[in-house]
């Protein structure tokens, strides 16, 4: 086994198994498609660097984004043979892809993929909730409460997401979002300093609004 590195924090942070030794890393431009809804099934991906949704069509035509992955989030799982989801980089991304096969000769490798994949299952169920029980302002605070690192009391955000692909997170239109923020602007919670700005002012009600989730 060889060792490696830690690309958030530059230091060495575990033993490589034998399979993942043998994963290629690749690193891909923001707003890129990795994959689409219904290619066979061939790669798990984990992402070692920036951050990644996963998108599905409805029949309609109109886009869910399901699920947003950061570092140590994997994605590709599949129980049949095809995607169930397309996957596009909101940033430039460091991606380690893992043959379906490593799963079956490598143990250690699959544990730890799969517990990465129950705690992503975990956030998945809180945005079930988000989708089924919050009203418009709840979910936006939802989202930008879920971005704030842990004991920060004042945080910038610089949002990776356009205002659409937020709206198709929280399944809200474009216009529910953007009224939603300007609403949290005017109480006084939040300051719009870019499109792609928002500083958090009162944490606490943010998290109130928030804390269905």
């Amino acid at each position: 086994m060889r060792q490696i590195i830690d690309e958030r924090s530059g230091s060495y942070s575990r033993q490589a198994t034998s399979a993942e030794a043998l994963a290629s890393n690749m690193r891909i431009a923001a707003h890129v498609t990795v994959l689409h809804e219904g290619d066979p099934a061939r790669r798990i991906m984990e992402v070692v660097e920036g951050a990644v949704m996963l998108t599905k069509l409805l029949p309609d035509g109109r886009r869910q984004v399901v699920e947003l992955l950061g570092p140590g989030d994997v994605f590709g799982l599949a129980s049949c043979d095809a995607y169930a989801c397309s996957a596009e980089t909101l940033t430039a991304v460091t991606i380690a892809t893992h043959d379906r096969s490593a799963l079956e000769r490598d143990p250690v490798l699959a544990a730890r993929l799969l517990r990465r994949f129950e705690a992503q299952l975990c956030a998945m169920h809180s945005h079930a909730l988000v989708l089924g029980r919050m009203s418009a302002l709840e979910r936006v605070a939802f989202f930008l409460m879920r971005l704030v690192p842990e004991g920060v009391v004042g945080a910038t955000l610089h949002l990776s997401m356009t205002r659409q692909e937020i709206a198709d997170f929280l399944g809200l239109t474009l216009e529910t979002v953007s009224r939603a923020f300007s609403e949290l602007k005017r109480r006084g919670l939040v300051a719009l300093l870019r499109a792609d700005e928002v500083k958090i002012h009162d944490r606490g009600t943010m998290r109130r609004l928030a804390g269905a989730a």
